[in-house]
């Protein structure tokens, strides 16, 4: 008998739904969107029970759409967005919006944690990580701090795909890969840090039991599977967040095996066998979604968003014949001689977190000519990109982090052009894999294994994803990418005082 399962994705904008058959097929597809809420300048919320209604209207027509029979659903994953914060009452009750990954006022509080840690280095040595506003251990002293009658309620702090866990099971529960986003996790052991909780005199019942990701974390209650279109006691499985199990969706399981992502932001992810140290900070070192393995990943703000913007700027008055405007683009760029004839583009439209983390950063040409059209700006966009993805490559590798296989996700996946320019400056093969809605499709692979249709994580993988389209970097143009990298790499240390005056 054919088994299915359901992979979640509780994203910023939408959730998504998979139904996945054992063979890998996606069977249904369905997405609903929630707002965001902005009540100042810098702050991002979201009601939680947003999140409950559109996983009830996806899931349900995932499996209307599907004709799939409820009681042949094995499991059921979770992904979701990294770092928010929902608060709960000792009712389960939630007590107000959640904080966003986006959210940026909690600077005050980094601050008072990476005091209390004793420095930058004794957090490191804790936590393996550095206090980022985005977070969601200063979210939890923001809470203390300004609204301290809501905080006197607190009972339970949970992250988004964990409140739908809650509701589904009814259990609280995380694992490893999201918690290690809180900056509340000792990411060597896979713990919560009770050191770090201490000396920021938050309660450890407050946080979760954890659990690996392919682990099951409780089953399917009747009042959800009702709701759901469900039968009771499908087993839930831990899941991931949303980069971690977008690397189980793309089959980033193996050492040597990298994720590069090209979305508005850019995400490179890296599986690794062992922790790896992050002495500088500058990348984000987590447990990986894999069971007893380990993950590090940087991002870049401005990725594919600063090529949509190039778009808009360059473009606005294109109108093709056939295609898109990006394929015009793609056209006129591939014209365009390698280098830009000394042209550069510093992709810092929204500041920088990696390599480098400034907020002041901005986004520049330089070297610009009379020769030089909107082609030529447009491909010098594109090798920027390329080159600050590059640097986050280059970052790993000098971690011992092995770089052998490049997956291309996002919108640099679908041109061929920007892949063979990816292999070119990373140095290493470039490939796609056929896994669209990799987080949701990630859920929907450690459902599985929680549910007992794939044996592990790799096997999953193996079993259910194709690796295609490779492209091996071309010599003399490596070289010349390698040259003209380490020029880009000289512009940001000289404009820094300037992007500080601007």
């Amino acid at each position: 008998m054919q088994k299915y399962v359901i992979g979640v994705d509780i994203g910023t904008s939408s959730t998504k739904t998979l139904l996945v058959a054992a063979d890998g097929r996606i069977v249904a597809e369905t997405t609903a969107t929630y707002p965001l809420y902005s009540p100042q300048p810098g702050w991002n919320e979201q009601d939680p029970a947003h999140w409950w209604q559109a996983t009830v209207k996806t899931v349900r027509a995932a499996v209307k759409q599907s004709g799939v029979k409820p009681a042949d659903i094995a499991g059921l994953g979770l992904s979701g967005q990294m770092h928010g914060s929902v608060f709960l009452d000792e009712r389960g009750r939630v007590l107000r919006n959640a904080l966003l990954w986006n959210d940026q006022r909690t600077a005050r509080q980094c601050a008072d944690i990476t005091k209390a840690a004793g420095g930058t280095q004794g957090l490191i040595a804790l936590v393996n990580n550095v206090a980022l506003t985005g977070f969601t251990a200063p979210k939890v002293l923001w809470l203390r701090d300004h609204e301290p009658q809501l905080f006197k309620r607190l009972r339970q702090l949970l992250l988004p795909k964990d409140y739908i866990r809650y509701l589904l099971t009814g259990d609280y529960a995380s694992e490893v890969s999201d918690a290690a986003g809180t900056l509340l996790l000792d990411v060597k052991n896979r713990r919560w840090s009770t050191a770090l909780l201490r000396k920021l005199d938050l309660d450890p019942a407050l946080f979760p039991k954890l659990y690996e990701s392919a682990d099951v974390t409780g089953t399917l209650h009747a009042e959800a599977a009702r709701a759901l279109g469900l039968v009771t006691g499908i087993p839930v499985a831990g899941g991931a967040g949303d980069q971690p199990a977008g690397a189980v969706g793309m089959g980033v399981v193996a050492e040597g095996i990298v994720s590069a992502t090209l979305g508005t932001s850019g995400v490179v992810f890296a599986h690794a066998e062992q922790m790896v140290p992050n002495p500088a900070g500058v990348l984000q070192s987590f447990c990986h979604a894999v069971p007893n393995k380990w993950c590090v990943f940087g991002c870049m703000l401005s990725a594919g968003g600063s090529l949509e913007w190039a778009k808009d700027a360059l473009y606005a008055d294109a109108r093709p014949k056939s295609g898109s405007v990006f394929d015009l683009m793609d056209a006129e760029i591939a014209g365009v001689p390698a280098g830009c004839e000394g042209l550069f583009f510093l992709p810092y439209l929204d500041g920088e977190r990696c390599p480098h983390a400034d907020p002041l950063a901005r986004a520049c040409w330089i070297g610009l000519s009379r020769r030089h059209g909107r082609a030529a700006m447009a491909r010098a966009v594109m090798e920027g990109i390329t080159f600050g993805m590059g640097d986050q490559v280059a970052l790993m590798r000098q971690s011992g982090v092995k770089v052998t296989e490049v997956r291309c996700g996002g919108g640099g996946a679908k041109s061929a052009f920007w892949r063979q320019l990816q292999a070119d400056i990373y140095g290493a093969a470039t490939v796609t894999v056929d896994s669209p809605n990799a987080s949701a499709y990630g859920a929907a692979l450690l459902g599985g294994v929680g549910g007992g249709v794939w044996g592990s994580v790799p096997e999953a993988c193996r079993q259910t994803l194709t690796v295609q389209n490779r492209l091996k970097p071309a010599v003399k143009s490596a070289r010349f990418y390698a040259a003209r990298q380490a020029i880009y790499r000289s512009l940001y240390p000289a404009l820094t005082p300037v992007f500080a005056q601007l």
